[in-house]
């Protein structure tokens, strides 16, 4: 029998949980309460909609990709109405698109994905986040994607609740999330029920933050605790700038040498993620029959959600936002783009990826 020690993980301590969130909360730029949630993102955002979604209330969910019409989802699930402002197949939402649905009648919460891995794109947050705010309405940000990749700061910007997941930019793993409330959203979030629920950010409320933050209700993993420690004590070491220092420039690498390859980018730079590359492929040419060529050895992968048939992705976030890992994947999408008959000059877009990613500044490891 093969023997690992990862089930025999010593017990995560009751008063490390504090600690946790609060360095959740400075990650977040924020001092609102910071809730830990023993699940991955998904289960997060499912309980901030069950906890503020009910009967009356009306959302405008940003629909960026399957993520955003899962939070819509789960508003209407709560008993919300739920109306979807849909963008362009793989594009950012448009504020001026934003704009005119909260013209057109009351919302009292808008929910919007910062940063999509789906399709590589970034939402206009800061737009978005005032336009709601000028209407009155709370603002629930997806910033799983985009936390330790792109600028996220909760308080400057008035979001109410941000959900962010360790096992993106942070480069952890994906077993607990954490969220962000905002005195104003904890107004309006249920009151806790007659039995515990993983997804009641008011018991989660009334059973660890009205205790003093001690143990956490349940039986918590402690392997997935000692696991978030880790994560957030490399992030601290490396530093937040630092972090998204190296995010933005194999961003920048990703995007000139995948132009370069293919002629063509998909989004302008300033509505593309540091998270994900997606390089737009020509006419007549889907993502299947791309990676077919590329072979299973690689990381690309096909966008996901509508759009995403058009599109390979380059996944630089983590400990992938390395220039090394960029090249490969640039060299990769280039020996496929050949394999199906595409001239394209892999010598050239390294070259450009290289330019690209000098040009951020200090040199990428």
């Amino acid at each position: 029998m093969t023997w690992t020690s990862l089930p025999d993980a010593p017990g995560f301590p009751a008063e490390g949980y504090a600690p946790l969130a609060d360095a959740v909360g400075r990650i977040l730029g924020t001092r609102n309460d910071v809730l830990l949630v023993q699940g991955e993102a998904a289960v997060a955002l499912e309980a901030v909609a069950a906890s503020l979604g009910r009967p009356g209330m009306r959302a405008l969910c940003v629909v960026t990709s399957m993520y955003g019409r899962w939070i819509a989802g789960w508003l209407r699930r709560a008993g919300a109405t739920a109306v979807e402002l849909v963008a362009a197949p793989g594009r950012p939402v448009e504020a001026a698109a934003v704009a005119v649905a909260l013209a057109s009648g009351r919302f009292d919460l808008v929910t919007i994905v910062h940063a999509e891995s789906a399709t590589g794109i970034l939402n206009p947050l800061e737009e978005v986040v005032a336009l709601a705010r000028s209407h009155g309405a709370l603002v629930v940000v997806d910033a799983v994607a985009s936390v330790g990749g792109h600028a996220l700061d909760v308080d400057a910007a008035g979001i109410d609740v941000a959900v962010i997941g360790p096992q993106k930019a942070l480069g952890g793993q994906a077993g607990v999330s954490a969220l962000s409330v905002s005195p104003a959203a904890w107004e309006r979030v249920a009151p806790p029920g007659e039995a515990p629920s993983i997804l009641s950010l008011g018991d989660l409320r009334s059973l660890w933050l009205g205790t003093g933050r001690g143990a956490l209700p349940g039986t918590p993993s402690a392997l997935e605790f000692h696991a978030l420690a880790a994560t957030l004590a490399r992030v601290q070491a490396e530093g937040m700038p630092s972090l998204r220092a190296r995010h933005r420039r194999a961003a920048a690498a990703a995007r000139a040498g995948a132009l370069a390859l293919t002629g063509r980018a998909w989004v302008a730079s300033a509505h593309a993620s540091n998270l994900v590359t997606a390089a737009a492929l020509p006419e007549g040419l889907d993502a299947a029959r791309a990676l077919a060529a590329a072979g299973p050895a690689t990381a690309l992968s096909a966008g996901a959600g509508p759009g995403g048939e058009r599109l390979v992705r380059m996944n630089h976030t983590g400990a992938r936002a390395r220039l090394d890992v960029v090249l490969g994947d640039l060299a990769a999408l280039g020996r496929a783009l050949r394999a199906v008959g595409m001239e394209t000059d892999v010598g050239r877009a390294l070259a450009a990826a290289e330019a690209a990613a000098d040009g951020c500044g200090e040199a990428i490891p």
